[in-house]
């Protein structure tokens, strides 16, 4: 997907080396590529239940609340280029956020586990991070963390729509923009190297944040023995 996407850049002109390398930070760095999302232990099982809990109720946790971090890189984003992605982007995750407080309301309680509190002031010193994130006054750093959040979302769309399932929630269609459109607004935004860099940097810090979230889940599942 990268190769052809890079292609296409190439073609109109865009620079293919800030597309090139989003890409493959989403396919190597994002949700997609963690092991934990390979499992079975999400769908499967008596103790998926408890652990598709777990899932939703810290992306909530993180994600849930408004402004979010589409919302800030739009109060901290001046490029012409990026204002209708963003709108559209902030208009997606507010649906987003209205169907992921219904899975956590389908899903009940977080499950019992040891080491809780240590887990809750995890993710919430990720929020935090996060938090940090979307609002620098860097230029570049809070958009590429909302690039990377909705080039990242489609691969947790992917399992919060099998959650719905699993759930007995009607699942909306996604409405957060493209991987392909918002590659392209990325590349159109980072016009000169220093907000290069920033976007970039602004993209790993989130999508690690993401990874460290998947860690927290698959330990909580290790440590409640549900493996």
């Amino acid at each position: 997907m990268a190769t052809q996407a890079t292609q296409n850049f190439e073609a109109t002109g865009q620079s293919s080396g800030l597309a090139g390398m989003l890409w493959a930070l989403a396919d190597k760095e994002g949700s997609r590529n963690h092991r934990y999302l390979d499992t079975d232990a999400l769908f499967v099982g008596r103790n998926a239940a408890r652990n598709l809990a777990d899932v939703v109720h810290y992306l909530c946790t993180l994600h849930g609340r408004h402004p979010g971090v589409v919302d800030h890189a739009g109060t901290h984003t001046v490029h012409p280029a990026a204002r209708d992605w963003l709108k559209g982007a902030a208009m997606g995750f507010s649906f987003e956020r209205k169907f992921l407080t219904q899975l956590v309301v389908a899903a009940g309680p977080l499950p019992s586990t040891p080491g809780q509190a240590e887990c809750e002031s995890a993710v919430i010193g990720q929020r935090h991070s996060l938090d940090m994130l979307a609002t620098s006054d860097r230029s570049g750093c809070s958009f590429g963390a909302a690039v990377a959040l909705v080039l990242d979302w489609h691969a947790v769309r992917a399992v919060l729509d099998k959650a719905a399932t699993k759930l007995g929630v009607d699942a909306p269609d996604c409405a957060i923009p493209s991987r392909d459109s918002t590659i392209l607004v990325a590349t159109s935004v980072a016009d000169t190297p220093p907000v290069e860099r920033a976007l970039i940097f602004g993209a790993q810090q989130l999508f690690g944040q993401h990874r460290g979230l998947w860690d927290l889940i698959e330990a909580r599942q290790i440590a409640r023995g549900d493996h």
